[in-house]
């Protein structure tokens, strides 16, 4: 008889967070002149502040989300309550549509998702370029829940909809010169506020740049998602498609992705050109390794009702995915390389 053991990071779905709580957090605090403090480089404001969570219904929503087709793969459970999926829609960190937490949830429900292109080239056997019934229909979906870790000590649970990186990878045949995978966001100043604005994008470069290595591009926890709580992915959540790197903060799984590229060179992803000393190329969550401004031994869980969990939750090396992670990283100084 086979006996399966779990690994650690796997959790029973009953903790999971609701899908009501991502969605709530819609123009927090604007109103006491506070939005600024969302800003990555700015100190987190208190967590009273943060409990303030805006009553607005979501029937002004415009965007359609369509249904999935997938499996559920029991293997990747979560143990921390599911966060509700209203939260998950309205508490969103996308600068492309403003800084606020409420600014993409607002401001993104006509964005233009189909038609849509994502190319993958670089040093790769066969580069392509996938259009958007290629991204929902082209490979198995399987729904995945994952915690996600904010660099700013909030985090989630969340039932992602999508399909493995190395699936992808595998058939465009990765080149052995091959060290690192480069993701870049749409470019679309027209459908994307803050790329029309230094003032409303928080003054970054755009398009958005990200980047992991090979190795840790090809572990089977990226996800290369296209949906959550059943349905394809909201604007804000980063549609059509967008990377789920469940051990590392979330600013690294980038949204609504157009190009991949395959590189023997390390990018240089938009957090670390912006603030090299804040940011670093990895990213993993370690709460050994503060933020200059604020530290991240532990955490505020978005849960039910307008408010955050009352009590903080001590942050896992890894986000709780140590097991299946840390040989990625045997040889470095995690408190050195974050």
């Amino acid at each position: 008889m086979l006996i399966k053991h779990s690994k650690k990071s796997q959790l029973k779905e009953s903790q999971l967070t609701s899908e009501s709580i991502y969605k709530d957090r819609r123009n927090i605090i604007k109103s006491l002149g506070l939005a600024a403090l969302t800003f990555p480089f700015a100190k987190p404001v208190s967590a009273a502040l943060f409990d303030v969570f805006s009553e607005e219904k979501s029937n002004d929503v415009t965007f359609k989300r369509s249904p999935l087709n997938f499996t559920k793969n029991t293997n990747y459970q979560s143990l921390t309550p599911l966060t509700p999926e209203n939260k998950v829609l309205q508490y969103n960190n996308f600068y492309e549509f403003g800084t606020g937490k409420g600014d993409p949830f607002q401001y993104s429900q006509q964005f233009k998702v189909d038609p849509w292109s994502l190319t993958i080239d670089g040093l790769v056997d066969k580069p392509i370029t996938l259009n958007y019934e290629d991204l929902l229909k082209k490979f198995d979906i399987e729904e995945r829940l994952y915690r996600m870790r904010c660099v700013e000590a909030w985090s989630m649970n969340i039932p992602w909809l999508g399909f493995t990186l190395a699936t992808l990878l595998k058939q465009v045949g990765v080149k052995s010169d091959a060290k690192y995978v480069r993701f870049e966001t749409v470019y679309d100043p027209e459908q994307m506020r803050g790329q029309s604005s230094k003032f409303i994008g928080g003054s970054i470069n755009f398009p958005y740049v990200e980047g992991l290595t090979i190795e840790e591009a090809m572990n089977p926890l990226v996800l290369l998602s296209v949906g959550l709580y059943g349905k394809t992915l909201a604007p804000q959540n980063g549609a059509p498609i967008r990377l789920v790197v469940p051990w590392k903060y979330g600013f690294k799984s980038i949204k609504s992705i157009v190009k991949i590229t395959l590189t023997d060179k390390q990018p240089r992803n938009t957090w670390q050109a912006i603030g090299p000393d804040e940011y670093g190329f990895y990213a993993n969550v370690n709460p050994r390794v503060d933020h200059p401004r604020w530290s991240q031994k532990n955490e505020r869980i978005i849960a039910e009702g307008n408010v955050f969990q009352q009590e903080r939750k001590k942050t896992l090396m890894f986000n709780g995915y140590e097991e299946e992670v840390a040989h990625l990283y045997k040889d470095m100084d995690l408190l050195r390389h974050f």
